[in-house]
């Protein structure tokens, strides 16, 4: 772990390790990644979304994402959904897993999930929010956080509405990406709302949105007035973003072969596959970094890719 990092801080009724926090990617925030995440100094990590009907229903892939490791601590879990009964009925059934919290998604862009009334299409809809987040509190003990956007597009920025039904419906934590729906993750992420938002809110605020380097997270935070920020992308292939640290060619060297070993004891000979998108953002400023990936990606043995990984380091 990296010192002067870990220091326990209070963020309204959340405790965390630190105001820099690891967002929620889709097919990035596997166990073996939030463990790398925590040894860095993330003060929090988060699953990514998981259906809460499949929790519901108990389906294998969908309770198979719900597995984490005690050393990712403290650790939040994502559900997301458009139905308050289901959706309280998800959690609960999370809480008996003892996750440090549960965030309910309003803020995924992509149309399978918005398709089903989900994700950032609950942002349309104040009072499902309301309902959603009320019902939610009142069936678990531990903390409820939401992950939103400032609005559907740019014709209907409601976050005011949207944070207010937050608020009332008990939620301890809310996050904000600074983007709507409509721009995907394209465009830039608008920090002044995000400040905004901060400052009229009763409930603790984290800003998400093209954080890439620690200095950049910290000056987020100092301009929006957040207590907290979360790190998506920018954290994928530098955890180092985290503690603030410059590392060596060595030392990320060094971090891959940790991240690969993690892999594949998680997964089996299928995370040297998996592993493959993480390597390409550890390697990208190495030089030579094109001819580097292609024999990376085209390895399939741990020994092959710490042979190349060797070779430039020599």
């Amino acid at each position: 772990m990296c010192p002067g990092t870990l220091a326990m801080i209070k963020i309204g009724k959340i405790t965390v390790a630190g105001p820099l926090m690891l967002a929620p990617i889709a097919g990035f925030t596997d166990p073996p990644f939030r463990r790398i995440a925590r040894r860095h100094g993330a003060g929090l990590v988060m699953t990514e979304l998981i259906s809460a009907e499949g929790i519901v229903r108990a389906n294998r892939k969908t309770m198979d994402m719900l597995a984490f490791h005690d050393e990712e601590r403290p650790l939040a879990i994502q559900i997301f959904g458009n139905s308050p009964a289901v959706i309280s009925e998800a959690a609960a059934a999370v809480e008996e897993l003892r996750p440090d919290m549960i965030n309910i998604n309003m803020g995924c862009p992509v149309r399978r999930v918005c398709g089903s009334g989900s994700g950032a299409a609950l942002l349309l809809d104040p009072k499902n929010i309301f309902d959603i987040t009320a019902g939610m509190v009142k069936r678990v003990r531990i903390p409820v956080s939401a992950k939103i956007r400032i609005g559907w597009d740019h014709r209907s920025l409601n976050y005011i509405d949207t944070v207010k039904a937050l608020q009332d419906g008990g939620v301890s934590l809310i996050i904000v990406h600074g983007r709507t729906r409509d721009q995907q993750y394209g465009g830039r992420a608008d920090w002044d709302v995000i400040r905004k938002i901060a400052e009229f809110s009763s409930v603790p605020i984290v800003g998400n949105g093209d954080i890439r380097t620690h200095a950049g997270a910290l000056e987020r935070m100092g301009f929006s007035g957040c207590p907290a920020v979360m790190i998506g992308r920018g954290a994928v292939g530098n955890p180092w973003i985290f503690s603030g640290r410059k590392p060596s060619v060595q030392e990320i060297i060094d971090e891959i072969k940790k991240h690969l070993d993690l892999m594949i004891a998680y997964y089996g000979l299928r995370g040297i596959v998996l592993m493959r998108k993480h390597l390409v953002r550890y390697i990208h400023e190495f030089r030579g970094a094109r001819e580097i990936r292609k024999r990376l990606v085209g390895s399939n043995s741990r020994e092959e890719i710490c042979e190349i990984l060797d070779s430039i380091a020599r």
